[in-house]
This record gives C-alpha cells, structure tokens and sequence, in this order.
C-alpha cells in the first residue's frame, strides 16, 4: 500500500486470487454504539490515515473523515454511507486481504439506506454497546442479515467505559436473537478498566494474553504487549484467572468458535474492544481475514446462479449526489457480483438495454476520491454523473442479467413539499427527481394533488430534514413541509383504488416505481376496511412495523 493509503496489489494475478483475498462487509449498530469511530480505527490500522478522529472532534481529536454532510458534522450521526477499500495483511501471512468495508447510518430514521448496503456485503460486523446491549435498531438489522443469510462477527464496544459483565452480554445475545455467541477473545479487567484481551484456543484454553496500552486521545495505534498464560497471571493476577475461568466456563457450555455453524448464521465469533482507544481494532481485522467468505456466486431474478467466474455483472446498491459540492455530481455505488471490472469498458444497463461508459470510475471514502482501474467481485466502485441509475439496478456484459431488485421500506411518515417561491417550481422539480431516484425518500403523487406538492414518504422524519436542507444547499429553493395524517401504508392494485380512495382516513398515491400504495390514518382505520372490504388488496411492505 501506498503512503496515501491507495490499495496495491502485491499477490498473485488471476480472478480466482482475486476473489479469495477480498472480505466485504458491512458494520450495523444502534445509534451511537461507535460505528463511525470503527471505521476510522479500522482505516488507521491499515494506513489509510495517520490519526483517528472523533465525530465532534473532542478531546482534541478530529471529526471523522467519512462522515462529510454537514448534518452528520453538526449531529453526530451518520446519515450517508460510505465506501472504503484498504489492504490488510494479517499476521504471517504473505497475501494483502482486500477490505471493502460499507459504512451506514446509524440512526433508525435511515434504515432503509443501511438496508440497501445489506444486499452488497458477505459479512456484517454487529457492534454493541458494552453498558447498553442490544438495542432495538441493532435487533432489526439483524434480523435483515438473518433474512438474507448475511454471517456476523459481534463486536462488543466501549469496554473502556462502564458497562455489564462479559457473561451476561453474551447470555442476552443468546436468549434474544437466538444467536450463539462464541467468543475469539474475552477481556482481561472488568469494563471501565480494560487491561488486554486473553486469547482463546480452540479448545477454549487460554492460550494468550494481548496487553494494550493507550496513546494520547486514541489518535494512534495502541502499542500491544503479548504474554504467555503464566506471565499473564503473575501480571494481572486476579483479573486473569476470572477472564480464563469464563472462557473455561464457555467451553463447557458449547461456545467456541465452529466455521461451519458461523457461516450458516447460528454463532457468532465475539471480539470485546473499545474503537475509541482502538484496543482489539486489529484483532478484528485479522478475524475478518481469517473467518468472514470470500465473495460467492448470486442468484439472478431467475433463480439462476451467477458465479465470480462468469462475464462483469454488478448491482448499483446506492446513488448519492452532492457529495461534490464544487461539480454537483452524481455517484452510484456498484458491488461488483462477477468478472473482472476494467475503467472505461462498455456495459449493459439491464433495465433500459442501453450503453454505459465507466469512464469516470472510483472509490470513495468521505469526500476523498481515487480513481479505479480495476476491481473485481466484492468490490464496491463509484460511477460519476450516473444519471440513469437508481438503487437495485444491474449492469452486465455479454449474455444479459438481471438481479432482484431492492424493496422500499414500509414508510411510517409522510408529508406535503412545495416551493415557496413559484418561480423556482423548474429547480424543485429537479431536486425531487433527483432525491426520489437516489432513494433519500420516496415520492407519491396523485391527480388530486398534482405534480407541485408531491408527498413524501419516509422510515423517519430526520429524512425529511435532509430533504430540505439539500434542495436549499444544493438547488437554493426554499421549501415548505406539512405533515399528512397517516401512520403507514399498504400496496394494492388498481382493481382495490377506487373503492379504497372513497374511504374515511385513506388516500392512494402512486409511487415513482409504479406501485400502488394505499395510506391509512391509524391500524384501526387499516383493520376496519380489512374487516369490511375482504376482497381488496392490502399487501405490507418490507419492514412493515405493525
């Protein structure tokens, strides 16, 4: 790797090398468990930078680098994701690993985003807080890694600060997601007075003890210090003999690692660490390398499998504008699925059959860019000025293929949007094409409200928010938002429309996609009309919350 962190390929040539050296993966959590704070471990631990930073840059640490809209600065949040590529070669090892790594929004109101990222990724890292435990946005994401058959590595964070014992966070994991933690490592000193990590064998035995030591802020890589079993207990004494009774204990019970059982979905490998101080960052690198699959084959919308082996094939996973505010551009993030990708190449764009030059191709991570000659499956590439492409789309070469696409999200919230200026009607128009295709929010419209108010649908209102804090920073049209009475919504059908819109409590709206969605004022509104209607067609969305 280069000094500005560009990847660099020092392995054997050939796709199937390729292939087997690369890990995409993607990190979910609730809101302020850490995730942006990862990345930017993770990213220092590979090289990509010199210096980690915090979101709101206290304690003389920085603002994170990959968090870039001035929302996410002033909030702390993440409401956009972000793409990062970097090598990583474990310990005795002679092959430089890929690591794509999808970073998501964090807060619940952005679900339907961090669920996109979901269909690009092998392998997810679910982090937790030590003091909090599960939460509710870290249940529902998993439950869509579930769903898709996505393994997980469980990352518990903030064992730095005070939180539950080691045992009874792995019992809660067990006991609510049905999820069997086995952990890699366990920490050596109760959480607030984190000292190291014992390592496990594969028998459970405490074959290792990795002591870390802090830097200044956590800007730096923690310098490590690793003892064997007996000088870990001359040094810690008691705080070792309890961290090497549990992982004893552990064994007894079943709970040391199995590939097989990982891969398909019933354990997870448990890593403890805290992202501030990067303390167990590496450890969760090299897990990664060593456990989480190389990128596989897919299913088209056939059912027929595509192999890494068969012609270039990619899904556009997410589309993001303003990212350049200086060229107003527009980016669509692709994850490579099969063949080789070559910058410049000619490919298929499946939905309309036409032509798409990838001249302008790169990876991204914040606001930083660097171009890309080539990529391979796993790879995540960004494609400029993509204005043809929209979240779910595929492009090919050669024999023609088409992936499923991606489902919305059941909305929850919905309102009205107009210009307060009739003379920046033209700009509005734009911006809500735009943000509609890049999946921000979804647009309904009907005859009875016409083009000039569309309503906007969403998982949550902060999307609102983002809504119009772009159109006034990107297209300088000032907005008015009013909020609708309903609470949720159904697809039907143009047969049910009509008899549903002469409903009390109920307006049908067609979505950009074409669908037909029926919203309703309240669940009592929707179980009445179900009662009394039995005929029509009111099908739940994905992710529909009642």
């Amino acid at each position: 790797m280069t000094e500005s962190g560009e990847v660099v390929a020092t392995t054997p040539r050939g796709l199937p090398a390729e292939v087997a050296r690369r890990r995409t993966f993607a990190v979910i959590s609730h809101p302020d468990a850490g995730k942006s704070t990862l990345t930017e471990a993770l990213a220092l631990h590979a090289r990509m930078i010199s210096e980690a930073g915090a979101i709101h840059g206290k304690a003389g640490r920085k603002s994170t680098v990959s968090d870039w809209m001035e929302m996410e600065k002033a909030r702390g949040i993440s409401v956009s994701s972000t793409a990062l590529q970097f090598n990583y070669r474990a310990a005795g090892s002679d092959i430089d690993n890929v690591i794509n790594l999808v970073d998501t929004p964090g807060h619940s109101d952005f679900s339907e985003d961090t669920y996109r990222v979901l269909t690009a990724v092998d392998a997810a890292v679910m982090l937790i807080d030590a003091a909090k435990g599960l939460e509710p946005q870290t249940l529902k994401l998993f439950q869509v890694c579930r769903h898709r058959g996505i393994p997980v590595i469980t990352v518990i964070n903030k064992w730095d600060r005070p939180g539950q014992a080691p045992l009874e966070l792995l019992d809660e994991i067990s006991e609510r997601i049905g999820l069997t933690p086995t952990p890699l490592f366990l920490p050596v000193g109760i959480a607030g007075d984190f000292r190291g990590l014992l390592r496990r064998g594969p028998e459970g035995e405490a074959s290792e003890y990795i002591h870390f030591t802090r830097t200044a802020g956590g800007a730096t890589i923690a310098p490590e210090e690793y003892l064997t079993a007996d000088q870990a207990e001359a040094r810690e004494g008691e705080a070792w003999t309890t961290a090497a009774e549990e992982s004893e204990l552990l064994s007894a019970t079943g709970q040391d690692h199995d590939q097989e059982m990982f891969l398909a979905g019933q354990t997870s490998p448990v890593i403890y660490a805290s992202a501030m101080l990067n303390f167990g960052v590496r450890q969760l690198l090299e897990t990664l390398v060593e456990l989480a699959p190389a990128p596989g084959a897919r299913a088209d919308v056939t059912g027929k499998e595509r192999t890494t082996g068969d012609p270039f094939s990619a899904v556009v996973f997410k589309v993001q504008a303003g990212m350049d505010t200086a060229h107003r551009d527009r980016l669509a993030f692709m994850r490579i699925v099969s063949g080789e990708f070559e910058r410049g190449m000619v490919v298929t764009h499946a939905q309309t059959g036409r032509p798409f030059a990838t001249k302008y191709a790169l990876t991204v991570f914040g606001r930083e860019r660097t171009t890309v000659d080539t990529a391979y499956p796993g790879d995540v590439v960004g494609l400029v000025n993509a204005t043809a492409l929209a979240p779910g789309h595929t492009l090919f070469v050669e024999k023609k293929v088409e992936y499923p696409p991606i489902p919305s999200f059941a909305p929850e919230h919905f309102a009205t949007l107009r210009a307060q200026s009739a003379g920046k009607y033209k700009q509005f128009r734009k911006a809500i094409d735009q943000l509609d295709s890049e999946g921000v929010v979804q647009v309904l419209r009907n005859d009875a409200r016409g083009d000039a108010t569309p309503v906007l649908a969403a998982v949550g209102p902060m999307q609102f928010e983002v809504v119009t804090a772009r159109m006034q920073g990107e297209f300088n049209v000032e907005t008015q938002l009013d909020f609708l009475p309903f609470t949720l919504a159904r697809r039907t059908d143009a047969e049910s429309a009509p008899e549903l819109d002469r409903q009390r409590g109920v307006e049908v709206f067609t979505r950009t996609d074409g669908a037909i969605l029926a919203l309703f004022s309240d669940k009592w509104r929707l179980q009445y009309i179900e009662k009394e209607h039995p005929k029509l067609t009111l099908e739940p969305l994905v992710a529909t919350a009642d």
